[in-house]
């Protein structure tokens, strides 16, 4: 396996060979071999021509894909896989590094074992923060080095509050200093450019006003209205 630095630079220029379509995806996702050299790795590959019109976002999906790695890597969390913008076979679109998860597990498991429950409490306050609207119990993958990521993250950042997801179970919990401590920073040192440039200038400001309002209010929320789940729930 390529170091991170290899990764990054064989996914934004190697070749890329599909796979096969990842099945029980809305939009087109596929599974691809990004070559160069002796190097390859499996990644997953988002074209914006493959995603279906949708009433309250704009085309170009992928580009949330991206926007929400560079978010989760300027927190230190680490949560979304190395993603990079390519053009690919289909045309431009977003290549993520594929973990070869254990896919038996999902977010209604891991929660079932408290060693999970520091990285879950991770994805909820980034889910808190990106504003997800769609955050399936699917979406939460368990690699093999004991890690768990959060993919899928086309649906984040819009302007107006829609956040849907599976994770509720830490409601009305104090958010962990550390992970306040990391909003704080994020917040005091402004958006990254690569971030901002991704965002238009309304979900910007949304994005900044939702990490205010977390290290203000200091709790994960609760879904006292019972509708803040995405369907199907895996």
């Amino acid at each position: 396996m390529p170091t991170d630095a290899e990764t990054a630079d064989l996914l934004a220029r190697g070749e890329i060979a599909v796979q096969g379509r990842m099945p029980w995806s809305s939009n087109a996702t596929f599974l691809v071999e990004v070559r160069r050299a002796a190097a390859s790795v499996h990644a997953v590959y988002k074209p914006g021509r493959g995603e279906r019109p949708l009433w309250d976002f704009p085309p170009g999906l992928y580009r949330r894909e991206i926007a929400a790695y560079i978010l989760s890597e300027a927190l230190g969390w680490g949560l979304v896989p190395l993603t990079v913008p390519r053009d690919g076979p289909l045309g431009e679109g977003s290549v993520q590094l594929f973990i070869p998860a254990d896919f038996e597990q999902h977010y209604f498991t891991l929660h079932e074992k408290p060693e999970h429950h520091d990285a879950l409490r991770r994805i909820c306050a980034f889910d808190l923060l990106a504003n997800s609207t769609d955050r399936k119990s699917g979406h939460c993958l368990l690699a093999p080095d004991g890690r768990v990521y959060a993919v899928d993250n086309g649906l984040t950042f819009h302007a107006e509050p829609k956040l849907r997801t599976v994770i509720w179970e830490f409601g009305g919990e104090p958010i962990p200093g550390a992970l306040l401590d990391d909003v704080r920073r994020l917040l005091d040192a402004g958006l990254p450019d690569e971030l901002s440039a991704l965002l238009s200038a309304p979900e910007r400001k949304a994005l900044l006003k939702r990490g205010r309002a977390l290290l203000a209010e200091r709790r994960f929320p609760t879904d006292r209205g019972g509708h803040r789940y995405p369907w199907p729930l895996v």
